[in-house]
């Protein structure tokens, strides 16, 4: 069989699948906490919405609450994190409520926050995923629109980089690789479901350099952020206690949830070394060009 009759008998020319309902929450749920990067005070409800809402951000803190929804082509800034600007209003640092939110099978739901930036929790996505949890989840009358992958999307920059491919599922490779002498290399390829999102993916918490700190903290960024809610290195040593062995690169991969989770539910292989917020944006804006015939 050739290469070009074999890809159309596995990934035929219909790219959305219609294979599980949509999901939203059984009920609503709180949670209030401070933001990892501006330190403010934020009480966050999760509320149920209806079909093919997908996520909302709801400010409840201004005039007329504007209303941000989570697309990708609504990425406004990376740097450090992701942010999403829609009415004249945004929200940041969103990646973890949203990896979370993709992890646990939430379709549609309203975010209602009093400030621009989530609760940092404990550093991760594992809060999150249990407020999934408690709240419930309900199966509603709408076929979820999965995106599956039929061509290869990459974005490069020398040693940078991540590209999706076809693939029959939601399968992660991240190579991370860092100068410290406790992190260096770091691999971890994963085939995604909730039991192994809430076990090897959620719990991951970010990561934090001290010699970053003072310059963070200049630009107003990592005022929330502490020994707990972050896993905190010196030039010699960890000051946190990690939680895996390779914290950094499932962090990594929590990330890659949550920005790719804007271009909604899909099924591919994503494979990225050295990748960031930038690059994940910039991957997720491709698909979304592609898919709208741009």
């Amino acid at each position: 069989m050739g290469e070009a009759q074999y890809r159309k008998n596995v990934f035929p020319d219909c790219r959305e699948i219609f294979m599980e309902k949509q999901r939203t929450l059984a009920g609503e749920i709180s949670y209030a906490g401070i933001g990892l990067h501006s330190g403010c005070k934020v009480t966050m409800k999760l509320k149920p919405a209806g079909p093919d809402t997908g996520i909302v951000f709801v400010r409840t803190d201004l005039p007329e609450q504007p209303e941000i929804h989570g697309k990708a082509e609504l990425v406004t800034s990376t740097l450090r994190a992701t942010t999403i600007s829609e009415n004249g209003a945004q929200v940041f640092t969103v990646e973890h409520l949203l990896a979370a939110l993709y992890g646990m099978g939430i379709d549609n739901c309203r975010i209602e926050m009093d400030s621009p930036e989530p609760p940092v929790a404990d550093g991760s996505g594992l809060v999150f995923a249990q407020l999934v949890q408690q709240a419930g989840r309900v199966e509603q009358d709408a076929e979820k629109k999965v995106y599956r992958v039929d061509r290869e999307f990459a974005v490069y920059d020398g040693e940078n980089y991540i590209l999706m491919l076809p693939y029959d599922g939601n399968r992660i490779s991240f190579t991370s690789i860092n100068s410290h002498p406790l992190l260096g290399t770091q691999y971890f390829d994963m085939e995604l479901e909730e039991t192994s999102f809430l076990k090897e993916i959620a719990p991951a918490r970010t990561i934090g350099f001290m010699h970053e700190v003072e310059q963070m903290r200049k630009m107003g960024l990592g005022l929330g952020g502490n020994l707990e809610n972050a896993v905190v290195y010196d030039d010699k040593k960890c000051l946190s206690v990690p939680r895996f062995p390779d914290e950094l690169v499932r962090h990594k991969i929590l990330d890659v949830l949550g920005d790719l989770s804007l271009i909604g539910p899909w099924r591919g292989h994503i494979i990225a070394v050295k990748s960031g917020h930038s690059y994940n944006s910039q991957l997720a804006k491709q698909i979304v060009a592609y898919r709208e015939g741009k």
